[in-house]
Order: structure tokens, then C-alpha cells, then sequence
């Protein structure tokens, strides 16, 4: 007959332990705050920031054309004609308006 001995409780309780913080950091490497899906979160939410920078940045390149274009320096007769237009609501006294 052989006798069977039990594994020891101190055993199980060291595998349980080391399984479960196994896991927490497993889960934490994934989801965490520094995480993989954060990581990605991150890459994409820069690359939506970047889109708008440059979106931005050309926005800022039209008003400052514009801006030359109506400076002392520099003047844009038609550029000013139009601005006149649009935002003084003025017109030549030869044009007729038609509504």
C-alpha cells in the first residue's frame, strides 16, 4: 500500500497567491491606466489632435495672407472691395441691388 500524502497548505496558498497577482498585473499590463488599450486610446486621440493642428494651422496661414493683403504695407484693392462689402453692407453707386 502506498500512502498518498496531501500537498502541504502553505503550497496551495503560495499558488493561489502567486496566481492572483499573476492576474492583477496581467489585467493591469491590459487595461490599466499605462495599459495597452490606454496606449492605444492615446494614439488615436493624437492622431485626431494632430488633424486639427493642421487644420489650425491653415486657418492661421489664411488670416495672415488676409491680413497682409490689407495691410499698409501691401493693399488689395479687391480684397478690400469685398470686405467693404460683406461687412459695411456698402456698394458702388452704379450697381443695382435685386432682392
Amino acid at each position: 500500500m502506498s500512502a498518498r500524502r496531501k500537498p502541504a497548505f502553505g503550497v496551495v496558498i503560495y499558488a493561489a497567491i502567486t496566481l492572483s497577482l499573476s492576474g492583477y498585473f496581467v489585467f493591469a499590463a491590459v487595461q490599466g491606466d499605462f495599459g495597452l488599450f490606454r496606449r492605444a486610446e492615446i494614439e488615436v486621440e493624437g492622431d485626431k489632435l494632430a488633424a486639427e493642428l493642421a487644420q489650425l494651422e491653415d486657418q492661421v496661414a489664411r488670416m495672415e495672407n488676409l491680413t497682409h493683403r490689407l495691410s499698409d504695407d501691401y493693399l488689395d484693392l479687391d480684397l478690400l472691395d469685398q470686405q467693404a462689402r460683406d461687412v459695411l453692407g456698402l456698394m458702388r453707386s452704379d450697381e443695382i441691388v435685386v432682392r
